[in-house]
């Protein structure tokens, strides 16, 4: 079992894996007093060999269904983090292919529904162009695909002054259009991926067409995740009034990659529910209470006061 180094919020329920309650969910439950949901927000350090990293992806997904989980969540780039382009669109599959395919055996297997995200999935057109998407694809406990979001916001940033220097867009198409919110058991999941945290238009839009919990699996940088992580985490959370849960990459993929971490659950109210910190791979359990999201929308009703999209454009052109 991996040694699990997660930092828990005050309002956490039976997240912490004590050794004694590790295989007993019954116990966990009866001691939280509820049977609500829950989902293990994950935290990797992928490298360029699919292999070991299926490996280490599939142990945490066991702990997890082990411990109680109803959902895994799993960051992205969890297939595999290239050290070139050229790596990254050769070891690229379709969806139809062995990585995909072994993670349909895995839920159906373990009766546990998946979020992956991002994977590399090869284009439409991958024979003409060579490029791919990045996909967040969601699993159902009987194995079956039942919702793939591509990525819409491409990370292209120069910082030189920090050190980052990357462009999805050379070898990556931005995905097409939003998908509906996957009802779950957990809840109703909005998907996003990664830098799509940065625009709030997205999380907005997955609110209004009922997401209770947004998802946003990252592999940030170490500098951008240092400054903007967390706070941009619990914006979205807080805007929305939605739970939050980003699984995260963490530690050094290669010589010229290293992740920042901190898989971070945040609630409706934008507190910091767990957060498995910058030093390792781990998980983090957290009770979804749908509860929380129903009292916090009913007690302040944002959504009620947010006026219509002609109110937000009447500003008059510049």
């Amino acid at each position: 079992m991996l040694t699990l180094r997660c930092v828990l919020g005050s309002s956490a329920k039976f997240l912490v894996s004590f050794p004694a309650l590790r295989h007993n969910t019954r116990l966990q439950n009866s001691m939280s007093g509820s049977l609500r949901p829950l989902a293990a927000v994950c935290q990797v350090t992928a490298t360029p060999d699919k292999e070991a990293n299926f490996s280490a992806c599939k142990q945490l997904v066991e702990e997890a269904k082990q411990r109680g989980a109803s959902m895994v969540f799993l960051p992205e780039g969890f297939d595999y983090i290239g050290s070139s382009r050229e790596e990254t669109l050769a070891l690229s599959e379709s969806l139809a292919g062995d990585t995909i395919s072994r993670y349909t055996q895995l839920a159906r297997k373990l009766e546990l529904w998946l979020s992956l995200g991002g994977f590399h999935e090869r284009g439409h057109d991958w024979e003409a162009d060579r490029r791919i998407y990045n996909s967040h694809v969601i699993i159902n406990d009987r194995g079956d695909i039942v919702s793939v979001y591509r990525k819409s916001h491409l990370f292209d940033v120069e910082l030189p002054e920090k050190g980052v220097s990357l462009k999805e867009s050379a070898f990556t198409i931005p995905g097409p259009s939003l998908v509906a919110p996957v009802q779950t058991p957990i809840g109703k999941v909005g998907l996003g991926i990664c830098y799509d945290l940065r625009f709030p238009e997205l999380s907005v839009a997955l609110q209004r067409h009922g997401a209770e919990i947004l998802t946003y699996p990252s592999a940030f940088t170490v500098a951008t995740g240092a400054a903007h992580w967390e706070v941009l985490l619990r914006a979205r959370a807080i805007e929305t009034q939605c739970f939050v849960l980003a699984a995260a990459q963490v530690g050094r993929h290669h010589e010229k990659r290293s992740s920042y971490g901190h898989a971070l659950a945040v609630d409706p109210w934008g507190e910091v529910l767990g957060d498995c910190g910058r030093e390792k791979p781990g998980l983090v359990l957290v009770e979804v209470d749908l509860g929380k999201v129903r009292s916090t929308r009913r007690n302040m009703p944002v959504q009620q006061h947010r006026r219509d999209d002609a109110f937000y454009r009447s500003l008059p052109q510049t």
